[in-house]
């Protein structure tokens, strides 16, 4: 039997049908965009199967594909029941992701009207035998080019379906760009007459009896239609919508399935696959799209990339990031550069207390973005359209409740924190080495004495006011991850409580010389011991080892770690190599460490 095909990096829905590669089904869900509305806005993250989704619509809907509708929807759930209006349609795409916003006003309203009169003169070849006038182009002006194409299609015996993706790319390169360069960009774009707001208000008209009569859009934030809207405003947003929660993404049974088959492809056992789900559900699943708390999602691009790696190699990827995706990294170091992103990101990163707002913000502009203040609402809500954080149902006080979907997003947290606190390359690379040895050797002294030495050095006055023990583990996290070898989690539940930090084995790495970990954090104010930063750095170790308050603190952390083993050790069937160690941080000045006896 042939080998199932994955269709890493293809956005082609003709392609990906015809060529049998994997595909889940999601053409159900056109009845439902048919009912929502004639012009749709749909959110999701980046790298989220946006564009396979537009790829499915304009092959349902192309007129000129009417004569392949069975082969390539006969055998799913739309082709066993479609809709009035398949292939009904001229169907033309814009993927703005395709056209840079580089240069200055000039430079940019070319370059967009210049892909724009492409897309129009495809268009005008591919149809050319159902249209009955000659559609005109404009060198200079798409917007011309696009009207002519209206009274074109008006003329025909069918109406415009316009599919534009990615239609805040724009918005997002000059979000993340130079800030003054950043200005004229917006202006160039958004502002007044700006060339994206004129080409929506062309777009609004025509919707208007001229011949366009659907528009779907896609993006990855609302914060560019907010800047258009006066000039589009006509828009139904469904990101939202509990029915639209799975458009994009894949959700756990369907990966089962496939993920059986590829074990038994690969002579392995039934054991071997559920760890590869156990692996994919840490790293790639957590997405909800939707404020009640439905099944989640997992990514479907790291979804992919790990099961064709699986299926090639018969093992596990050592890297479970695709590297497309590194690029996030970008836009979480333009929130922790913001106001308060620092802490905002730190308390994702613990989870206790969750990062909660009373609703999302969906009407911030890009010059919000650019030039006003940044509220905690402001921030989660752009962390949540970015994929860096994602709905995780409502508090007690009917809040939307947030959370880091997965580790993989987890990782992106921890380097941007361990780059900031730790700017040199040369001391981020001595960090990393003495991790790896405390991986091998459950000796922590090590890492200790550097956060003693260097890396408490780094935070400045506010931040020591600040200091607690989230602030502490942190710091510890950023040195000791690891994905490569370790599951790890902040505030890992165990029993109904939360461990500070477990490092538990990737299956694959149980066959080296390496250690499992729960680590527990404390912390002592200065203040608390009646001690200044000068007096706690000339006490030897001994002497803090004797503080009363240091040795309750270790006392107490003992005692939770010993009743974290017990649940870590049922749940792993004590396979786990399992190191226990407490914490505890005297202020900003000096760490104290033990390892608890395993039999005690």
């Amino acid at each position: 039997m042939e080998k199932r095909k994955f269709p890493y990096g293809i956005s082609d829905f003709n392609l990906l049908i015809r060529g049998n590669y994997f595909y889940v089904d999601r053409t159900h869900h056109i009845r439902f965009i048919e009912e929502a509305g004639n012009q749709i806005l749909f959110l999701r993250p980046r790298r989220f199967g946006k564009s396979l989704l537009l790829s499915m619509l304009e092959n349902y809907y192309d007129v000129a594909k009417a004569s392949e509708f069975e082969q390539l929807f006969g055998d799913l759930a739309i082709g066993k029941n479609p809709t009035l209006i398949h292939n009904q349609y001229f169907v033309m795409k814009w993927d703005f992701s395709n056209v840079s916003p580089e240069g200055d006003a000039d430079d940019i309203g070319q370059t967009l009207y210049k892909y724009v009169n492409n897309c129009i003169k495809e268009f005008a070849l591919y149809y050319q035998d159902k249209l009955s006038i000659k559609i005109e182009i404009e060198p200079n002006n798409a917007i011309s080019s696009f009207q002519s194409l209206l009274t074109a299609v008006f003329l025909s015996q069918h109406k415009l379906y316009l599919l534009i993706d990615e239609y805040d790319n724009f918005a997002n390169e000059v979000m993340m760009g130079n800030h003054e360069l950043s200005k004229s960009r917006y202006d160039a774009l958004l502002s007044g007459e700006g060339v994206l707001r004129v080409l929506f208000k062309a777009i609004k008209s025509a919707t208007s009896g001229r011949g366009l009569e659907r528009v779907f859009i896609t993006g990855v934030s609302p914060v560019a239609m907010t800047d258009i809207t006066s000039a589009y405003n006509v828009a139904e947003n469904i990101y939202l919508k509990l029915e639209f929660n799975d458009l994009c993404g894949f959700k756990e049974s369907e990966l089962t399935t496939v993920i059986n088959q590829i074990a038994k492809e690969c002579d392995l056992s039934s054991a071997k696959a559920q760890q590869a789900l156990t692996l994919m559900k840490t790293y790639y699943d957590g997405y909800c799209f939707n404020y009640r708390k439905v099944e989640e999602i997992y990514n479907p691009t790291l979804a992919l990339y790990f099961l064709k790696s699986f299926q090639k190699e018969c093992q596990f990827p050592r890297q479970m990031l695709d590297h497309n995706l590194a690029m996030d990294r970008n836009k979480i170091s333009y929130i922790a550069n913001l106001l308060n992103g620092k802490s905002l990101i730190s308390q994702a990163l613990d989870e206790n207390p969750p990062l909660s707002i009373l609703d999302l913000s969906d009407r911030f502009s890009v010059k919000d973005v650019l030039f006003a203040s940044k509220d905690t609402t402001f921030i989660v809500s752009l962390l949540y359209y970015l994929g860096i954080l994602t709905l995780n149902g409502e508090t007690e006080y009917g809040e939307l409740r947030f959370k880091i979907p997965n580790l993989v997003i987890r990782k992106l947290y921890v380097e941007q924190l361990f780059e900031m606190y730790l700017p040199d390359e040369s001391e981020r690379f001595r960090a990393r080495q003495m991790a790896r040895n405390f991986f091998h050797t459950a000796d922590l002294q090590e890492i200790c004495d550097f956060m003693e030495q260097k890396y408490f050095k780094v935070f400045d006055n506010i931040d020591y006011k600040k200091t607690n023990e989230l602030t502490i583990k942190t710091a510890f996290l950023t040195v000791l991850f690891d994905d490569v070898s370790y599951i790890m989690d902040s505030e890992t539940a165990i029993k109904r409580r939360y461990a500070d930090l477990t490092m538990i084995l990737r299956p694959e790495r149980r066959k080296f010389p390496i250690y499992d970990f729960i680590i527990e954090f404390k912390f002592i104010k200065l203040a608390e011991l009646n001690l200044s930063g000068e007096k706690a750095r000339k006490l030897t170790k001994n002497e803090l080892n004797a503080l009363p308050l240091v040795k309750k603190k270790l006392a107490d952390a003992k005692k939770q770690l010993l009743d974290y083993k017990t649940g870590l050790q049922k749940k792993y069937d004590d396979e786990l190599k399992l190191k226990l160690i407490s914490v505890v941080a005297v202020g900003f000045e000096r760490v104290v460490w033990e390892v608890i006896a395993p039999n005690t």
